[in-house]
């Protein structure tokens, strides 16, 4: 067994209650249509050639305010967005902590990672040929973004009632691990290879004359369905739909899981993408119909940031010769850091990466941030539980969260989806044992014990 550092907490807020004052929960949710009004650039994929062209459905940003029997409150906002980039959600969180004084810990901001939403303010700025029209444009958008975002949970506030909670877990199998299977010949493939994580975690939240409020769920796996230039939510989108036809009145809210190394095969065409979000549909479905477990009105939050270290950025040397042959988004980004290089301006070389613990009653609930890999998923579920439910893409959305094995074997999401996100360099082994160890010790700050003799990093 390898020693370890105990790693400091920062930013770190724990509320343990002990005694409900209250027998039930509240509960108010709000959603606000995010649709942009103007063509834009669409995040996810490098390889488009024009701006947005249309939408296919609406995009959407939805908010679950929750109080506890002792008045503790928090939310939380799903969206159909790629991802928050850190200065639009440190804003958010800035002004819901002016109006509403909710702290990190107490808001947990998620993104489906659907490709086909807009490029927002401080990401991706590599990835497309943006002009300075398109630039003003991306500013006004996440400008409009934080606004709406902040005025819909302030709403969600305004709206709670009296509810109760309810939690379970299902499954469906569309994922597939894309680092070990090949898209081309998924359709010939009898076996498919790779770590997955097949849950569907649902919360469903009722009031007490047993009408259904809010609808819950998540899933581990790329929404790259479409790649078409039009805005949609994908899969989670016509899942949310789906959920919301069956279920008038209720709110469904999508939560994207450790899907990272997660791709939904076969895929490309919209049949397909309703065919994944009836499936996903169907899934929350069976748990709705099925006993669920009540949970007591008690929230218990953490959250804190971690220094990940990044490897060492290239040489100005190095980056003439990658620019020689680079191409594209890796071109741009080639560029950019040889100017920084000949200027003589230092490489960032640590980033605040946010994890956060919440625990409803007896239901753990793990937020991690960036493309969080499924092996992560997998390793806290086997420390706390498989009821655990766990979100990447949360908080902040910076690049992919390699595990080490993923780290050491290279390829896109562990040698340069970097460059995406505009990194000078990889990370730096080590840091799936930093970001583990760190969850450890901050989940016990809600009560959660340490794992003891069970699957701990290094072993």
């Amino acid at each position: 067994m390898k020693n370890f550092l105990i790693i400091p907490l920062i930013c770190l807020t724990a509320i343990v209650s002990v005694f409900s004052q209250s027998t039930y929960w509240k509960a108010g949710v709000n959603r606000a249509n995010i649709t942009p009004e103007y063509s834009m650039w669409l995040a996810g994929y490098g390889g488009r050639e024009a701006p947005s062209e249309g939408t296919l459905q609406d995009i959407w940003v939805k908010a679950l305010a929750l109080e506890d029997g002792n008045g503790k409150r928090a939310v939380l906002v799903t969206s159909d967005l790629l991802g928050f980039p850190k200065g639009i959600s440190d804003e958010i969180r800035a002004q819901l902590k002016s109006k509403l004084d909710l702290e990190k810990s107490d808001i947990i901001l998620n993104s489906s990672h659907t490709h086909c939403g807009p490029v927002l303010n401080h990401a991706l700025f590599d990835v497309y040929p943006l002009d300075q029209e398109q630039l003003n444009k991306i500013m006004r958008y996440s400008d409009q973004l934080i606004n709406t975002i902040v005025h819909t949970v302030v709403k969600a506030f305004d709206k709670m009632k009296e509810v109760q909670i309810y939690s379970s877990n299902g499954q469906t199998r569309f994922q597939v691990n894309r680092r070990n299977n090949t898209e081309a010949t998924i359709s010939q493939v009898s076996d498919l290879s790779g770590p997955n994580d097949y849950a569907v975690p649902v919360i469903k939240v009722e009031t007490l004359k047993g009408k259904l409020m809010a609808i819950v769920f998540g899933y581990a796996c790329h929404p790259t369905v479409l790649s078409i230039n039009q805005w949609n939510g994908d899969y989670p989108g016509f899942a949310q739909l789906e959920l919301e036809e069956e279920h008038h009145g209720a709110m469904a809210m999508f939560f994207q899981g450790a899907g990272a190394d997660q791709n939904p095969l076969p895929r490309r065409t919209i049949p397909l993408a309703r065919q994944y979000g009836r499936t996903l549909a169907a899934a929350v479905d069976r748990i709705l119909e099925e006993e669920m477990v009540e949970l007591k009105p008690v929230i218990k939050t953490a959250y804190t940031e971690i220094d990940l270290d990044l490897a060492a950025a290239p040489t100005e040397s190095q980056l003439v010769n990658f620019c020689e042959s680079a191409k594209s988004y890796q071109l741009r980004w080639g560029e950019r850091m040889l100017a920084k290089a000949k200027k003589g301006e230092a490489f960032q070389e640590k980033y605040p990466y946010p994890i956060q613990v919440w625990k409803l009653d007896e239901q753990n609930i793990f937020t991690l941030g960036g493309e969080l890999v499924v092996g992560y998923a997998i390793a806290l579920k086997k420390l706390y539980g498989y009821d655990s439910m766990i979100m990447g893409y949360s908080n902040d959305v910076m690049s992919y969260i390699p595990t080490a094995r993923i780290l050491e074997e290279g390829g896109y999401e562990g040698a340069s989806a970097q460059m995406v996100y505009g990194l000078p360099s990889t990370w730096a082994m080590g840091i799936e044992d930093k970001i583990i160890l760190s969850m450890i010790n901050l989940a016990e700050t809600v009560g959660l014990k340490k794992p003891g003799n069970k699957l701990m990093p290094g072993e």
